[in-house]
């Protein structure tokens, strides 16, 4: 996957600050906050940042975290997973594997086949409806 290099004045431009915070200092929106969270047409779930499919809608499910969660990505190489320590804990965020973008974090506590819960932002994503 080609990576998509953008300055931090380039992004500043292009994301609205929340997807700024999100996708390019690793922040968290509000649980419940999201315009995505609730979301169940049927359709793809988008890079924010630079319009790669990570998600399809028939992997999304009720979490009740309050974020966006999926069983799994559309294809395993639109995301990168990276050990993440902060906060006191040890989690493993997602990224988008072209712009680098943070997506979220992905937990071992989601539904079959997968049993994997990728929590992810809205702000990080846009959302294409069939």
């Amino acid at each position: 996957m080609g990576k998509i290099i953008k300055s931090e004045a380039e992004w500043r431009v292009e994301l609205d600050p929340v997807q700024y915070h999100v996708l390019r200092e690793a922040g968290t929106e509000r649980a419940f906050a999201g315009k995505l969270t609730d979301e169940k047409r049927e359709g793809e779930f988008r890079c924010a940042g630079c319009g790669t499919t990570l998600f399809a809608s028939d992997t999304k499910f009720d979490s009740g975290s309050g974020w966006p969660s999926f069983t799994a990505p559309v294809d395993g190489a639109a995301i990168d997973e990276h050990i993440d320590v902060s906060h006191g804990m040890v989690r493993t965020e997602v990224r988008c594997a072209a712009c680098e973008g943070h997506l979220g974090h992905v937990f071992p506590d989601g539904p079959g086949p997968t049993g994997l819960r990728y929590c992810i932002n809205s702000a990080a994503l846009t959302f294409d409806p069939e």
